[in-house]
């Protein structure tokens, strides 16, 4: 089955505006995450630093007529390092420009290890360095794994997931695989695909980006990204079973239910 992003397909005025809410819903998420980054760094963190300033003065002040003070001020200083720490990197996840800043290898090892930290699933991550797209694409491809990551910690149920980003040929590749519990994509088809599936597709719309799903019920899923070098869409070498491979392709450059 194949769906092409930006291509002329029959919608319903639910799904219009349904979508349209979506984008509204994703414009008003990125300026909030980016307001509340601003503010752990600009405001909390600088706080935090300032008490840190603070108990060291303390500490060096009193060192000698209350000695027993010094471990206690070094244990509370060890704390509040460990928030400051905290903050900064939540403060630099939540900046809807982590990949500009940062590269896209980065802030997907980044994300990576948020996800493997909170869910403990074992999720592995490879990235070939010769993988170098564009802004467009990087940006995108985050989102996506972003998305893809969620679904499978949450939705799916899966212990084992991978992210891998590789060449192949002319094609840039991201795939990303679990074991969860999968879905029907010929249920998806047959009715509104699910938030998760319709955010990734806005994402691939972005971009000029290849968005193939392969899954079944209880055989894991793969979400692959592709994008050719030679700046069209191509469409990322697989294997397809009848029946499992939903397609979205951006115009220039799916969550489970």
């Amino acid at each position: 089955m194949e769906i092409r992003a930006g291509a002329h397909l029959p919608m319903t005025e639910t799904q219009n505006l349904l979508k349209r809410m979506m984008v509204s819903a994703i414009n008003a998420r990125e300026v909030e995450s980016n307001r509340v980054s601003r503010l752990l760094h600009d405001e909390v963190g600088q706080v935090l630093s300032a008490v840190g300033i603070q108990l060291h003065v303390l500490k060096l002040d009193y060192q000698q007529q209350l000695p027993e003070i010094v471990d206690r001020v070094h244990e509370i200083q060890k704390m509040l390092d460990s928030a400051v720490s905290q903050v900064r990197s939540l403060s630099y996840d939540l900046n809807p420009s982590v990949v500009d800043r940062a590269g896209l290898q980065l802030a997907l090892e980044r994300l990576v290890g948020r996800f493997r930290t909170a869910s403990e699933r074992n999720i592995r991550f490879a990235y070939d360095p010769s993988v170098r797209p564009p802004a467009n694409i990087s940006n995108a491809w985050y989102k996506i794994a972003e998305l893809a990551l969620d679904n499978a910690v949450r939705h799916a149920d899966a212990e084992q997931i991978e992210v891998r980003v590789r060449a192949k040929g002319g094609n840039q590749l991201m795939e990303i695989r679990d074991d969860g519990r999968g879905f029907s994509l010929a249920d998806v088809e047959g009715r509104t695909p699910g938030l998760g599936i319709m955010l990734m597709e806005h994402h691939a719309s972005q971009a000029p980006i290849v968005l193939e799903f392969e899954t079944a019920p209880g055989s894991g899923a793969t979400i692959r990204c592709s994008f050719s070098a030679s700046g069209q869409a191509e469409r990322g070498a697989a294997s397809e079973t009848p029946d499992r491979s939903r397609r979205a392709t951006g115009k220039q450059g799916n969550d489970r239910k």
